[in-house]
């Protein structure tokens, strides 16, 4: 049974009770005939919301909630005006009686509007939050504070209103009573009365704090999610513009907020990418196969990654925002050789052991350069996962590389993505100190080179992507600049 149908028989039985509380000349009529015009009013009203209720579906989501409670209460004041006409007709019932039923549908119809007015904004809430739609709100919208201080007044009068009814009845009752026994009888009777006006009241009161706590949950619920969500990086996320009051103004202002904090992280990224080009472009300068090498190293890094993700060794390491990263910074592993001479860094055939000395600074001179933007800027991710992979891409499995000697997975897992991609691309690139070698040459070297020069997991990535690693290099064969490619 809906909560309309539950409202609706409880307030039918609750008139009848009322009536024949605060009022003689009802409590005179016989079951029938005061229960019957009752029921059929209800029934009416009943049937007449249903038919509100499609016009009310159709309005505007950010009217609907107010409709509704005004539809409500103007029924049952509608009921009470009708009931009130009818006793006053049939059985000619002076006008204060039919106050008194007025004032009573009132009174209860105000409870019922407030209560289903609050469900039908926890449904608009939850189908907006499922389809990700936003509420319109008003410029100026109601003000919170402002209605449950007329809820509250409302509350008061109401109950001042019925127990002076209930009172008013008795004490006219009590005036004919002699006997004490009589008496005693009667206290007890008007306590009892009393008694069920406010556990009625009561009851109201706590269903509409219910309804209203389970709007207030869902709000804060959602307003917590979503800033947990921006917290790590989900700039996407968006909080329900749900509720035409306070709470849906403060859901549209984060909303806008958690805009500008994406357009301006899209603002940075976007600088950050153009001084990677720059840093890249400088570099391509000084060797014009540079930027083939880049994009191609830069991809295969990528699918390395994304191969690698669910990987129990690399699961917790190649995380969403670490593969962009790793991809993004890519580009930077071999910056440090513009501090590279050109004599060396040009030399068309074997370089002597104190020029290769002078080549395996390229690590560490571009790091540098990256380390002094920390000291300016601060850490971030990037110059961490950049400095990581100009250090380390020269790393071997086993020890025996460059700067450090770094071992195993002492290795940042960037640095050896980095490695089999920057060995794979220099093996099939022609550079001037030796011809371009096949996929297949290049191929047998890696695997030569597994548990001595990489690491044997991501060379098994590697053999799993071969057709990859090949379309790669057609794609990204002969781009006529770093920048054009980009661009």
């Amino acid at each position: 049974m809906s909560h309309v149908s539950v409202h609706y028989a409880l307030s039918c039985a609750l008139l009848t009770l009322y009536g024949t509380q605060v009022c003689p000349f009802i409590d005179s009529l016989s079951v029938t005939a005061l229960t019957l015009p009752i029921l059929l009013t209800f029934i009416c009203l009943f049937g007449c919301r249903k038919l509100l209720e499609k016009r009310i579906d159709s309005r505007e989501l950010h009217t609907q909630v107010n409709a509704q409670f005004k539809v409500d209460i103007t029924l049952f004041i509608a009921g009470g005006l009708a009931l009130a006409a009818f006793n006053y007709v049939v059985y000619s019932f002076p006008l204060g009686s039919g106050l008194k039923i007025v004032l009573g549908m009132t009174a209860i119809g105000f409870f019922v509007a407030c209560d289903l007015g609050l469900r039908r904004e926890n449904r608009i809430a939850v189908t907006l939050q499922g389809t990700g739609q936003q509420l319109e709100i008003d410029q100026s919208p109601y003000p919170i504070t402002k209605m449950f201080g007329q809820f509250a007044t409302a509350c008061a009068l109401i109950f001042c209103t019925v127990v002076s009814l209930v009172v008013a009845k008795d004490l006219a009752w009590l005036i004919n009573l002699t006997e004490q026994e009589d008496l005693n009888k009667a206290a007890l009777l008007i306590f009892a009365e009393i008694t069920f006006v406010l556990v009625v009241m009561l009851s109201y009161i706590l269903s509409i704090i219910s309804a209203h706590g389970a709007n207030l949950r869902l709000f804060f619920n959602t307003q917590r999610n979503t800033l947990h969500q921006v917290a790590n990086g989900q700039l996407s996320a968006r909080v329900p513009v749900a509720s035409n009051n306070e709470f849906g103004v403060i859901a549209r202002y984060t909303n806008e907020t958690i805009a500008t904090l994406q357009a301006r992280t899209c603002e940075l990224g976007q600088m950050r990418d153009a001084t990677i080009l720059a840093l890249a472009s400088l570099a391509e300068t000084r060797d014009n196969e540079t930027g083939a090498h880049i994009l191609r190293t830069q991809q295969y890094v990528k699918v390395l990654a994304e191969h690698l993700k669910s990987h129990p060794r690399f699961s917790d390491v190649l995380t969403p925002s670490m593969i962009d990263l790793i991809y993004k910074s890519a580009p930077l592993h071999d910056a440090g050789k513009v501090g590279i001479p050109d004599a060396i860094l040009l030399k068309p055939g074997k370089l002597t052991d104190q020029e290769f000395a002078i080549m395996k600074e390229h690590p560490m001179i571009g790091s540098k350069a990256l380390q002094s933007a920390q000291l300016a800027l601060g850490e971030s991710s990037f110059l961490i996962t950049a400095c990581e992979i100009m250090e380390t891409h020269h790393e071997k499995w086993d020890g025996s590389g460059y700067p450090s000697g770094l071992k195993g997975d002492e290795i940042p897992v960037s640095g050896r993505l980095m490695a089999l991609a920057d060995v794979y691309d220099a093996l099939i690139s022609e550079r001037v100190y030796k011809p371009a070698f096949s996929h297949e040459k290049a191929r047998s070297i890696i695997v030569d080179g597994r548990n001595s020069h990489f690491d044997p997991d991501i060379v098994d990535a590697f053999l799993q992507l071969e057709t990859v690693f090949q379309q790669v290099a057609i794609d990204f064969s002969k781009p006529s600049s770093l920048v054009q490619s980009v661009a």
